[in-house]
């Protein structure tokens, strides 16, 4: 009989096995498929890789499992299957293994370092499905592997600790900084998951034994806990139409003995590997003396961090690090708009990036509006999906030439990650740092619809990753060498049947850690009363939204055809047949009685420009500040 699990890490080096997906691929199936799947299809396969892992010296082997969840089984049609090919892999597992070798439970992480509209109930649902299939199929331990994010690793290692005392695995996919992708340091990590009780705690994938090797070593030295390491084969090349990794079994065998050096007692590999790659592991760890883990040093007590999107926004919704100055160089000393509303009635007004080269009306519209007195100018960002002239070109120039701020709209639409945070670096270097985060109409409704829409994020996730970098964080969790100071906005469109739900989303937003909330257009003064008895409790800056109407057509357009806005039936009347300068009036006249009422109930305006027809913001902007006898202070000092 084998010694307990627990017992055989503590005085020695179990050696673990290596790949099943790449060495699968290897032998011609083909990527796309399910290799969980082939449990059931073709178990002689599957046996026969355990096999060879266990000829080479492997003293653990992994259920062939790592995706059989619901969440990416139901992406193949197999979500009616996660029992039944969980079940399958243990068994298959189990016979391979003989009496002599330990059989671990393999849990992938479902989210996998992306950004899905995924809940957390969700996700415990599927893994408490999964987890509970192996369990019952008598696994001796689980191991949660390729995991990038510490909230999702927790919420796995609750779920696994409600359901077994059997030993619980953790290990992060990580690169050479050692960072999660929710911005925790592995010291960090590590202490968490030990106090929730992880048995090992390590990492796998992602990288090759230098990367991994490179974080281990900053744990300064043997640690009283084991630690695992299932390194790729280096780095991926593909050739020719296939995958290569570089690193050699023997190269392999040597880094194992390093990685028990720094305390690792589960040693196998990950994607490249193969039964060579364990094989060079085993030899190379023949006889090798572990030191014991008493002997080690337990985890540093590290102080357990609130969540970045918590940490990033103070009770009051301000940016915690207002202060600092701008990242252009020079001294910083304008307000956020937060803090202008909280005092007086303070102005946005939107004017759309032309669709062509030509900026000249805009920067003559942007030049009236600060003479007006707007306190910021806003740009979408290709709004209704139609190609617009880059908004942060625009805004550094109304910036630099008019002294006006500019407020951008970022849309998730069009860039995935790495554009996305690309370009919040490319605004904080030209300091601008009041941003509006949206969603962004689909592709297909604009004038490219053969365009693809990226949607990377939410704009619940865009919000909080802003936030992070103004915690020096970037997206990939790695630390930034300053931090940024952006004010960051959410929409919000109460132009909706059930206003208390729509307010529910909102609280998602804020929660997420938006500074303050602009609206879609509002056409009726009763709503406006509504939304603020039923947005009352919230204790950031809400703008409403108006939109003076150009005539009656761009009234019933926007009434029927326009996502979010919607029009009352005594404006649609006003407006009906009216057209030029006649429209124009009414629509101005319509809008300056809306402004009655939000102003009697809102310190935040904003106002959407028609057509380019910025005269008449310009009117109302004039009415705002005669009807409240506000002088606006200078907005910045650039």
């Amino acid at each position: 009989m084998k010694p307990d699990l627990r017992t055989a890490w503590e005085t020695g080096v179990i050696i673990g096995d290596g790949a099943m997906g790449t060495y699968l691929y290897k032998f011609g199936f083909p990527v796309g498929i399910s290799f969980e799947e082939l449990n059931l299809l073709q178990p002689e396969i599957i046996g026969s890789v355990h096999r060879e892992y266990v000829a080479a010296g492997a003293g653990l082997i992994e259920t062939n499992s790592f995706s059989a969840n619901y969440y990416k089984l139901s992406k193949l049609g197999l979500e009616s299957q996660v029992e039944e090919i969980n079940r399958a892999a243990v068994r298959i597992a189990r016979e391979a293994a003989g009496e002599q070798v330990y059989v671990a439970g393999a849990v992938g992480s479902i989210l996998g370092g992306k950004r899905m509209n995924v809940t957390d109930a969700e996700l415990a649902r599927y893994y408490e499905q999964q987890m509970s299939a192996l369990l019952a199929e008598g696994t001796d331990a689980l191991l949660l592997e390729t995991f990038y994010e510490l909230e999702e690793m927790r919420l796995a290692l609750r779920l696994a600790r409600k359901l077994t005392e059997r030993p619980v695995i953790c290990q992060f996919g990580v690169d050479q900084l050692g960072r999660t992708l929710d911005g925790y340091t592995i010291e960090e990590a590590f202490h968490i998951l030990n106090q929730e009780g992880a048995d090992v705690l390590g990492f796998n994938c992602h990288s090759g034994p230098n990367g991994i090797m490179s974080v281990m070593s900053r744990l300064d030295g043997p640690l009283t806990i084991p630690l695992s390491v299932f390194p790729n084969a280096g780095l991926a090349d593909y050739v020719d139409g296939e995958y290569i990794y570089g690193a050699s079994p023997d190269y392999f065998g040597d880094c194992a003995v390093s990685f028990a050096d720094l305390g690792a007692r589960l040693i196998g590999g990950c994607c490249g590997t193969t039964p060579e790659h364990i094989a060079a592991t085993a030899r190379a760890l023949r006889g090798y003396k572990a030191t014991l883990l008493t002997e080690g040093k337990p985890i540093p007590a590290v102080k357990e961090r609130l969540e970045i999107r918590e940490r990033a926004v103070s009770r009051r919704g301000e940016p915690t690090n207002a202060a600092p100055a701008c990242s252009c160089g020079e001294e910083h000393t304008e307000r956020s708009i937060t803090e202008l509303v909280r005092e007086r009635h303070t102005l946005i007004v939107e004017l759309d990036p032309p669709r062509d080269l030509d900026i000249s009306k805009f920067m003559e519209g942007a030049a009236a509006l600060k003479e007006a007195g707007v306190d910021a100018l806003t740009l979408a960002d290709n709004s209704l999906a139609v190609t617009r002239m880059s908004n942060m070109a625009l805004g550094h120039l109304v910036k630099t030439q008019f002294g006006l701020r500019p407020l951008i709209h970022i849309a998730c639409r069009d860039r995935n990650l790495i554009g996305t945070q690309s370009h919040m670096m490319g605004f904080d270097a030209l300091g601008i740092d009041h941003v509006l985060a949206v969603t962004g109409d689909p592709a297909r409704f604009g004038d490219l619809p053969g365009a693809s829409s990226v949607y990377d994020i939410t704009s619940f996730e865009i919000i909080r990753m802003i936030k992070q970098l103004n915690e020096g964080i970037a997206f990939s969790g790695k630390p930034l060498k300053q931090k940024a100071r952006f004010v960051v906005g959410a929409a919000f469109n109460p132009n909706v049947k059930h206003l208390h739900k729509a307010v529910e989303r909102l609280e998602k937003k804020i929660a997420s850690g938006a500074d303050y909330i602009m609206t879609q257009p509002v056409y009726d003064r009763e709503l406006i009363v509504r939304i603020k008895e039923a947005t009352a409790h919230l204790d950031i800056p809400i703008f409403i939204g108006i939109m003076p109407l150009a005539s009656g057509k761009n009234a019933e357009y926007l009434h029927n055809e326009v996502p979010g806005i919607q029009l009352s039936e005594e404006v649609l009347d006003r407006m009906r047949g009216l057209q030029g300068e006649e429209g124009r009036a009414m629509g101005v006249e319509i809008a300056k009685e809306l402004l009655d009422t939000a102003m009697d109930h809102f310190n935040g305006i904003y106002l959407m420009t028609p057509f380019m027809f910025y005269q008449m913001n310009v009117a109302l902007t004039k009415y705002v500040r005669e009807r409240t006898k506000e002088t606006p202070s200078p907005l910045s000092r650039l």
